[in-house]
């Protein structure tokens, strides 16, 4: 059994957004409030974290999961890496390893040498960057995780497979290659940031498209902004088996 714990599902400013008066960021159902996106998964009795944004102290608190083995980086904007710093909880009894690539490595390096010089500053977080070779698979104590190049925008970043779940945010386009990791999915989760034309996100037609295309059995649309509407109507404008994940969601599958 595989369980998916959707921590966040928002974009980079969260829903609602600061200052906003718009009828999402006004809303007053839960599931229109959306903090930044990162997914923990549990597979094979370990315990991966997919981003560690900005939110992540809250998303652990709601969620009381109290484990964590592995934390996967899919780039660094600050939304996907602005929590590290509270992995201190989860480190203290292990080094908590996290895997990148060596260009996200070399900037966590540049903003956090607090934690990540030989001689790291007392109680900081336990942590260890391990940098990936993007183009092969590789294990993490019996779980094979595959990284998938997407683009985001012009920016290049990963996207990652455990098992028959794969996780693609932020994105703009998928590499033609790639499509081929992402055969015989039961789980796939997906950016869609709005409906209008954004410089390095996709829309949500473009995720529809992205989805009739890869064919998994069930997907589910992350990193939404209060642009892309209320939750209650746009689940009406859905394809069968494609759902729009909400903060606390549980998604379980064999």
């Amino acid at each position: 059994m595989t369980k998916i714990d959707f921590l966040g599902t928002g974009t980079s400013t969260g829903v609602p957004e600061l200052g906003c008066k718009c009828e999402v960021c006004l809303s007053t159902n839960p599931l229109d409030q959306r903090l930044r996106t990162s997914v923990l998964i549990h597979h094979k009795n370990k315990h991966i974290l997919i981003d560690c944004g900005p939110d992540f102290r809250q998303q652990m608190m709601r969620s009381k999961n109290e484990n964590i083995d592995a934390v996967l980086i899919t780039h660094e904007h600050y939304d996907h890496v602005g929590g590290l710093d509270d992995l201190r909880p989860f480190s203290r009894q292990k080094t908590l390893p996290i895997f990148l690539e060596p260009s996200v490595a070399q900037k966590l390096r540049e903003r956090m040498p607090y934690c990540l010089r030989a001689k790291a500053y007392p109680g900081v977080p336990n942590i260890e960057l391990n940098e990936l070779d993007i183009h092969r698979s590789f294990d993490f104590e019996g779980v094979e995780i595959i990284p998938i190049r997407v683009n985001h925008g012009r920016l290049p970043i990963l996207g990652y497979r455990i098992g028959n779940m794969a996780f693609l945010t932020d994105l703009t386009d998928i590499p033609a290659q790639e499509y081929e990791k992402l055969r015989n999915l039961d789980i796939l989760i997906i950016a869609a940031l709005r409906k209008h034309q954004h410089v390095a996100h996709q829309t949500f037609e473009e995720a529809i498209s992205k989805i009739d295309c890869i064919q998994s059995k069930r997907s589910y649309l992350i990193h939404a902004s209060h642009h892309l509407g209320l939750y209650d109507e746009l689940v009406n404008e859905l394809p069968e088996n494609v759902f729009l994940s909400y903060d606390g969601l549980i998604v379980e599958f064999e």
